[in-house]
């Protein structure tokens, strides 16, 4: 049921692009259905990386899961680096983070009750948001006083992005046989899409994600403007939600079937996955359009660590249950009051 929603709320990209360079509906139209329209391509993404990596084994499957699985998300970053909307892609950067660590996985849990996490890869997940975390202190804390996105900042961004990759790629390495057993022991066996129709789907389903992430970042400052909201709460809670619509609707589901640790292991590697690979990727990557500090701000980098610390409290024994799942939701909650408060930089 859930699939052919998802099937046919595709249209819905075409719709957008469409009203946007046909009918110049108002902005604050085209970025709901716009955010809207990211979902299913979201999904669609992810499906088809999936079929894709049943024919090309786990180690270039591991690849392309990494690759397309955060393409939404990366495209709408690297978009609003080239509107100069620093503010925008590091809270939506920071906001990905923290939805998985709490929203995600919290609905998860209440979706799935009661159960047993995969401890060893919760706890490596919380430690690669740990890392991350601390490294961001270098440039974040001098961008407290004077511009944040200064030529030095940028600089000494560099050398972090580029640490953060080389962890993302040794942990990669160590625990790709793990979690693709895992994967293989707990998830259902899929009749796989012919591999030439699944790297059809997914180029076809980047592309329009390009485009309609385009217009969202295009009328994201009407719609903030608008709805009375600041560009970075929109970016931290709501366009973030948005790139992660796939993987937050994936793991809740598999919660739902009664596969817990998987779906905890959706929710906390996409976490840690956004925080060591995708944050570091969109910074340097950003140098070929106009480069990006990674100079978070307090509440970003307190809510980063608090959520971080939260989350591995309420899940210390590595039990799943819906008092627990709630409790992370209401931390959540906590963490979107406080961007809402925070203002403008």
């Amino acid at each position: 049921m859930i699939r052919r929603i998802l099937f046919a709320t595709l249209a819905l990209a075409p719709l957008a692009i469409v009203l946007h360079y046909v009918a110049h509906v108002s902005e604050t139209v085209e970025f709901v259905l716009s955010a809207v329209a990211l979902v299913p391509l979201a999904w669609l993404i992810g499906e088809a990386t999936e079929h894709a990596a049943e024919h090309t084994g786990p180690g270039i499957g591991g690849f392309l899961n990494a690759t397309f699985g955060n393409a939404p998300e990366l495209i709408i970053a690297l978009l609003a680096v080239h509107q100069g909307l620093t503010e925008v892609v590091r809270g939506s950067l920071t906001g990905s983070v923290v939805s998985n660590l709490l929203l995600v996985l919290g609905v998860s849990l209440v979706a799935g009750g009661t159960g047993v996490l995969d401890r060893h890869s919760s706890f490596l997940a919380f430690g690669l948001v740990g890392v991350a975390t601390v490294l961001f202190l270098v440039p974040s804390v001098p961008g407290w006083d004077g511009d944040p996105d200064r030529r030095s900042l940028e600089v000494l961004t560099v050398p972090v992005s580029v640490v953060l990759l080389g962890v993302y790629v040794v942990v990669m390495t160590f625990s790709l046989r793990r979690h693709r057993a895992l994967h293989v022991a707990s998830d259902e066996e899929i009749e796989a899409w012919p591999l030439r129709a699944a790297l059809l789907a997914l180029g076809l389903a980047t592309v329009a994600t390009a485009l309609v992430a385009e217009i969202l970042v295009g009328s994201l400052e009407a719609f903030a403007e608008k709805a009375g909201l600041t560009e970075f709460f929109v970016a931290a809670v709501i366009v973030a939600i948005v790139g992660n619509a796939a993987e937050h609707g994936g793991a809740v589901v598999v919660a739902y079937r009664g596969k817990i640790p998987l779906a905890g292991e959706i929710a906390l590697s996409s976490a840690a996955q956004v925080a060591v690979f995708l944050v570091p990727a969109v910074a340097l990557v950003s140098w070929l359009i106009d480069p990006l500090s990674l100079a978070f701000r307090p509440v970003e980098l307190a809510a980063l660590g608090g959520g971080l610390a939260f989350a591995a409290l309420v899940l210390f024994h590595g039990r799943s249950s819906r008092p627990r799942g709630l409790i992370l939701v209401g931390g959540y909650a906590v963490v979107v009051v406080a961007f809402l408060l925070a203002g403008e930089r």
